[in-house]
């Protein structure tokens, strides 16, 4: 049994350590916002936050996830900055297909919660690795700078 925190609630698995977070997120605790794109931690779809840092749930095992914290899209809507980001994602119109959203708002989130007002070249670098199949880049950027100019 491994014992870790998912949004705030204290959970215990009975799966093997080496299993990917992203498939015991989707599979055992059917929290399906996470979403599997490339499964080599290259594309950002399964962003989810570990005490409050980024990481890639497709290549991170269960193990190194024990006794710590962990933050997916399910509750982005009840914290401050995930609801800013929410909202300007909608204002500014950014998903086309929606399927990397949750991957790009976590990394958005992130982001958010560690610079306040980030330039473009903070966005660019915190964004790297969050593929849109879409090309919805530019819309991302003025989204984040959007709900960062909402987070004074």
């Amino acid at each position: 049994m491994i014992t870790f925190s998912v949004n705030g609630e204290e959970r215990q698995v009975d799966v093997e350590p080496f299993t990917p977070v992203l498939w015991v997120l989707r599979d055992t605790l059917n929290l399906t916002g996470t979403k599997f794109g490339c499964g080599a931690g290259l594309c950002g779809a399964c962003t989810v936050h570990l005490n409050g840092h980024v990481i890639r749930s497709c290549v991170t095992p269960l193990s190194a996830v024990a006794g710590k914290k962990i933050t997916t899209i399910e509750v982005m809507e009840s914290d401050k900055v995930g609801k800013a980001v929410q909202d300007a994602w909608v204002r500014n119109d950014v998903s086309q297909c929606g399927y990397c959203q949750s991957g790009q708002i976590m990394s958005a989130v992130a982001l958010l919660k560690s610079k306040k007002k980030p330039t473009d070249a903070d966005i660019d670098s915190a964004m790297n690795g969050n593929i849109c199949r879409c090309g919805s880049y530019q819309r991302i950027r003025a989204a984040i700078k959007d709900a960062s100019a909402g987070l004074v």
